[in-house]
């Protein structure tokens, strides 16, 4: 039973008593009975008007108070979202070639707008693009190119002539440059040695730990793409999809 129950019957309780004792001191139970009803009624009904506001004051209370906000967990894996330098923080998301055109378009005129309409320098800009899927090869460097671009050009786009070299490291390069950051998509990487090894005849461990060991610049290889766009929107990052 609620609290406020007990605490309106002893209030009832008090009010009484205090009442008949002055009625008994002046004089009303026996002088003037309809007036002492009207005076018992009176301040009794005031009594628990009083202490119902007050109980429904104090339920009321309790129900505005808000909820805890929620908060996303953290991890020690995506701690170097919060190392890179900047005021304002953007992550590109890319899936496909054209994707990777974007994100290096967007994001270079995201550095320079900064910089004409604010006066902002590249350190106070944090900018990811991420690699997943068929763009994750983007993330390799020329010399992976130069040895796998075969295999590595059927993973990309198997209707085109096979290219020697990453299409995207000079755009790549100039950005990361100014200091953008590369999340590199664990899972196709192991997709991609799979295909590699197959083609070659040789260990899809040993390639990828090739692949691993010869990523561009500022790059961070991740679970999963798709998992770093979660992780960096966790910590503030404003996503934009390339495509």
């Amino acid at each position: 039973m609620p609290r406020y129950f007990y605490g309106c019957a002893f209030l009832n309780n008090w009010f009484l008593c205090n009442i008949l004792r002055t009625q008994e001191s002046e004089g009303f139970m026996t002088t003037k009975p309809a007036r002492t009803r009207r005076f018992f009624l009176t301040h009794l009904g005031a009594g628990i008007t009083l202490f119902g506001a007050g109980g429904a004051g104090s339920a009321m209370a309790a129900q505005s108070r808000p909820e805890p906000r929620w908060q996303a967990s953290r991890h020690a894996q995506d701690d170097w979202f919060d190392q890179i330098p900047g005021q304002h923080r953007l992550i590109f998301d890319t899936t496909v070639s054209a994707g990777m055109s974007s994100a290096t378009m967007f994001a270079n005129n995201f550095y320079i707008a900064n910089n004409s309409g604010y006066g902002l320098q590249n350190g106070d800009l944090a900018v990811v693009i991420v690699a997943r899927h068929t763009t994750t090869p983007f993330a390799y460097n020329d010399s992976i190119w130069a040895k796998y671009g075969v295999p590595i050009s059927n993973f990309v786009d198997n209707t085109k002539e096979p290219l020697k070299a990453n299409p995207y490291t000079r755009q790549l390069n100039g950005l990361i440059g100014r200091g953008v950051h590369l999340a590199v998509c664990q899972m196709a990487t192991r997709a991609i040695a799979g295909a590699i090894a197959r083609a070659v005849s040789g260990s899809t461990d040993d390639i990828y730990n090739e692949l691993a060991a010869n990523l561009l610049p500022n790059s961070h290889l991740v679970s999963a793409g798709i998992v770093a766009v979660s992780r960096a929107q966790e910590r503030g990052y404003t996503l934009v999809n390339g495509g």
